[in-house]
């Protein structure tokens, strides 16, 4: 694919940047859409995975008939058959006609299956026979209908743990995975971080007849050292806030830092592979479950209150045990701000005659993994959110550490 091609790819779709990355995905883009291949398109949520689709299906030979465009983790499980094979009428409560579903309705075109990882088992059986057979069944019929459709679908997830855990099918994986395009994290595209910041933020200026925002060289550094977990959708978000409430058109670091969350700030982010790397998972578990030992204070302070008793004084007593110590020392200056664990209100308790072994790091972690998957009804990706690390770190963890809930 000559370079002139990607360049006009680029400015058909809105496409920014020059990374080495991104331009193979969208080489690999051009060059399957005369085929009839299935297209799976992976990456993080918010890196701009549904402009494939749209590319493969304008350069391709169905470019005249319909595309259609389907959020698979927006749609219930109990409708999501009939909204993609269609239905009888009578085939459910409220069925008073028969329907269409998008597999019939994109005959001869393109289908996108965004989250395609969501699908529930039962749905997962149908769609792999419509891919092998171009044949489907709408539900409530016995009348096996053809389709001639292009798949294109995508996910943020990883397809590989979903098999293993039972969660997706192998055979459905191999069948969407004819041709894999994998979009590369804003992080890694940290040539092209800037130059979409001042896109988005000269949109706003034209759309509000306002002179556009800039940055200064400070101010530059920070934007393509952040993480981004929220990649170009997240950029975006800051440049529009910045630019409406900002009076102040040149922005500097200490003004940018204010639209960016502090835990996720720091060149220690920004590692060559998307996890973070090991000490400062470890940091901000420990952090977590100390924000969380604060929070049981609090809780425990105002029970009393309502009780009619007093906390004890604030004062420092030689055998209570220093959480502080428990920490990790690190050189970097931490990413999460130590004086948000300091308040003035929190309870003091009165040391035991018998002081307790304080806890080992290891046992800290683990009780904050168990008190994370306990709130989220064992769910492991919830909790993994609430200890703002990866899903896969989680799974990790709790290997090394022996959970079994």
């Amino acid at each position: 694919m000559a370079e002139m091609d990607i360049t006009s790819i680029k400015q058909r779709f809105g496409i920014i940047g020059n990374n080495e990355a991104m331009n193979r995905a969208l080489e690999i883009a051009a060059k399957v859409a005369p085929t009839d291949l299935t297209v799976l398109v992976t990456g993080e949520s918010g890196v701009g995975k549904e402009y494939f689709p749209q590319v493969i299906h304008t350069l391709s030979t169905r470019k005249h008939n319909r595309y259609i465009a389907v959020n698979c983790g927006a749609i219930p499980e109990g409708t999501i058959d009939s909204e993609l094979f269609g239905h009888e009428k009578g085939a459910f409560t409220g069925a008073t006609e028969s329907r269409k579903g998008y597999f019939e309705e994109a005959d001869g075109g393109t289908i996108f299956l965004d989250e395609v990882g969501e699908l529930p088992l039962s749905t997962q059986v149908r769609l792999l026979r419509v891919l092998q057979t171009g044949e489907f069944i709408r539900v409530g019929s016995a009348k096996v209908q053809k389709t001639n459709v292009r798949v294109v679908a995508a996910t943020n997830s990883n397809l590989r743990e979903a098999i293993s855990s039972g969660k997706f099918r192998e055979d459905l994986f191999f069948r969407l995975s004819t041709v894999p395009i994998t979009v590369p994290p804003l992080r890694e595209r940290k040539e092209d971080i800037h130059l979409l910041f001042r896109k988005f933020a000269s949109d706003v200026a034209v759309q509000y007849h306002m002179p556009a925002i800039s940055l200064d060289m400070a101010a530059k550094a920070m934007l393509e050292n952040y993480y981004w977990r929220g990649n170009i959708r997240q950029l975006k978000n800051v440049a529009e806030q910045i630019s409406a409430i900002e009076e102040s058109r040149v922005i500097t670091a200490e003004v940018l830092s204010r639209y960016l969350p502090h835990e996720a700030t720091g060149s220690q982010m920004v590692a060559g592979d998307s996890e973070r790397t090991s000490h400062i998972d470890e940091r901000e578990l420990l952090y977590k479950f100390l924000l969380d030992m604060k929070n049981d204070m609090n809780e425990i302070k105002q029970m009393l209150r309502s009780m009619g008793l007093q906390t004890a004084p604030h004062t420092a007593h030689p055998a209570e045990p220093s959480y502080a110590a428990l920490l990790p020392s690190h050189d970097t200056q931490s990413s999460v701000e130590e004086p948000m664990y300091a308040d003035s209100e929190d309870v003091t308790y009165q040391a035991p005659e018998q002081p307790s072994r304080p806890q080992t790091k290891e046992q800290m972690q683990r009780e904050a993994i168990l008190r994370a998957l306990r709130n989220n009804g064992g769910r492991r990706k919830e909790a993994a959110e609430e200890l703002f690390m990866s899903e896969r770190t989680l799974y990790r963890k709790i290997k090394e550490l022996g959970i079994n809930e």
